[in-house]
């Protein structure tokens, strides 16, 4: 069964982290290519223990930027 994920991925330091907004998994490299394989990898073995219906839907994602100030 073929599933379609919403991702995300940018830099942190000198890695690469790739995020899935539908679950709760992310993984990292040192290139993109591979934090978007990484990730899949980690999706693979996430959806090895959980029933695919229960994937959240993802529409529209947006980045919205947030700010507070720290004290």
């Amino acid at each position: 069964m073929k599933i379609a994920l919403k991702n995300i991925i940018w830099l942190e330091g000198e890695t690469y982290v790739a995020q899935c907004l539908n679950v709760d998994v992310s993984s990292f490299g040192y290139t993109k290519e591979e934090a978007l394989s990484n990730l899949e990898e980690a999706l693979e073995l996430y959806f090895e223990d959980m029933p695919v219906s229960e994937i959240q839907l993802i529409e529209n994602a947006e980045i919205v930027t947030t700010s507070f100030e720290h004290v």
